[in-house]
């Protein structure tokens, strides 16, 4: 077991973090590089979808099945794989001739991630002394959080200086770092007891399931809803998303156990997650493309405007946490989506007139403050509330049912606001689409606040036993007991 104190337990928090980073950040990165690489690629909106849905379809369709993988066979192991996995195929993302080759190797780039992800935290769960892991993780979490903040900064700066591809080829001295660091400083760690069958027809289920669903949706802003193209693959989705729920059902050692669905305020939480990941995902894929499209700003202005939503959820989402568990999540998940929502409804003043601090940035406060509010309750509560067993899986399924909004909310809102084709290169087009868009993306996160209100149970306080008077320990009282007055017992007759 490691410590924290000592040179190799940084280093593996460095690891973990260096590498479960690099994964996250493609996905908010390659959102500022979007309107550049459609211009050189001369694609329209529904590519610029693949490209950021290709990626996190497989992510989300695999998350789970990755994070079996390295209980099972290795944490370090499947890890260091993921790590290797996700730098080629980022190699490929930076070299891609066109816009199929970038969104196939966009895929692999999903793979390797929902490898590499999961083992982040499990790593240092299992590497650290209890007394140390709270610690190793809360570093994990923060130097995260900066590296979040800096990464759209850095990569806007790359677009502007170089070129697009440079957001990918960055990934590979990050890569080099991590395996050196894996193999000479990380333990290896995997779950006791025999190694458990793989769940691969739940794998293959739930990503056929995604896949046909996502294609289908994308599809109807070029052939139509009613058109074969698109109705051929939402129900073969939908189909292998019910197949799914049965083999799972059936299975002996399922990837995800229904069971922890059992759970009213788990469902609950993970509904609210849905319907306000859902919102923020459709409505952040927009807003880079328009910032530069609409008000000409360069991707680094782009990839700095939002900063100050990452600032504000560095500095009060542990404060927002700690009122949670003091005073119940039902109020600050209801309050904060309709916050959120405001925030969302102010980002149509961007289109019109006016500079960054009259235009931009009183809608990127409004919006930090509701997800500040918002999200550290929203996962606290989607953990808390599954039994004990399963808190990895339940960490790992929240995790999944957000990328899944987004990935469902990209392909959807785009066409329901009539952003198709190469209307993104029309700034007029774009703008009015962008409002009807991040009306819907506000009413979303809205419908996830009344839920919220309707369906989130405050915990019920607990109400001390009545207690004999008499001391029989000659000790200091708890510090769960009332102050000043020692350890009572109730007595026993």
């Amino acid at each position: 077991m490691l410590k924290l104190g000592t040179s190799r337990g940084r280093w593996v928090v460095t690891a973990t973090v260096l590498g479960s980073g690099m994964a996250a950040l493609d996905a908010t990165v390659v959102g500022i590089a979007l309107p550049s690489i459609g211009r050189d690629f001369h694609i329209g909106v529904n590519s610029m979808q693949w490209v950021v849905d290709a990626y996190t379809l497989a992510l989300a369709g695999l998350l789970l099945l990755g994070g079996t993988l390295g209980d099972s066979y290795g944490r370090r192991r499947i890890f260091m794989i993921g790590t290797v996995w996700f730098a080629l195929a980022s190699l490929c993302c930076g070299l891609a001739p066109d816009a199929p080759v970038l969104i196939a190797a966009r895929v692999l780039q999903g793979v390797g991630g929902a490898l590499l992800m999961p083992g982040s935290l499990a790593i240092l769960q299992a590497s650290f002394e209890p007394d140390d892991r709270s610690k190793a993780i809360g570093a994990w979490s923060g130097l995260g959080g900066i590296a979040t903040a800096a990464g759209p900064f850095i990569g806007g700066w790359l677009i502007a200086a170089v070129s697009w591809r440079l957001v990918f080829f960055i990934n590979l001295p990050v890569a080099v770092a991590v395996l050196v660091i894996c193999a000479r400083h990380m333990p290896e760690s995997r779950s006791p007891g025999m190694v458990p069958k793989l769940d691969v027809r739940g794998a293959v289920c739930i990503s056929g399931a995604l896949a046909g669903i996502t294609y289908g949706l994308i599809g109807a802003s070029s052939s139509g809803w009613g058109s074969a193209p698109v109705l051929i693959p939402l129900l073969t989705g939908l189909i292998l998303l019910g197949l799914f729920v049965v083999i799972e059902a059936r299975e002996a050692e399922p990837m995800l156990p229904l069971s922890v669905f059992r759970s009213r305020q788990f469902t609950a939480a993970n509904a609210v997650t849905f319907v306000v990941y859902g919102g923020l995902g459709g409505a952040m894929f927009l807003v880079p493309v328009v910032l530069q499209q609409v008000r000409h700003y360069s991707p680094l202005q782009a990839g700095t405007a939002m900063l100050p939503v990452t600032a504000i959820m560095l500095v009060l989402s542990s404060r927002s946490g700690a009122l949670a568990a003091k005073i119940g999540p039902r109020l600050q998940m209801s309050v904060g989506p309709l916050v959120t929502g405001a925030g969302l409804l102010l980002l149509t003043r961007i289109v019109g007139p006016g500079n960054y601090y009259t235009a931009v940035l009183p809608a990127v406060l409004v919006f930090g403050l509701g997800l500040a509010i918002v999200v550290a309750p929203l996962t606290s509560t989607a953990l808390g509330s599954a039994p004990a067993e399963h808190s990895g899986i339940a960490s790992a399924v929240n995790n999944d049912v957000a990328r899944a909004a987004g990935l469902i909310a990209v392909a959807v809102l785009p066409v329901v606001a009539g952003i198709t084709g190469d209307s993104y290169l029309h700034p007029a087009d774009l703008a009015h689409g962008f409002r009807i868009a991040v009306a819907i993306a506000a009413a979303c996160c809205a419908v996830g606040g009344l839920l919220a209100t309707a369906t989130i149970q405050n915990p019920a306080r607990k109400t001390p036993p009545v207690l004999d008077s008499h001391c029989c320990l000659d000790a200091p009282p708890l510090r769960s007991l009332r102050p000043r007055r020692c350890v009572r017992y109730a007595r026993v007759e």
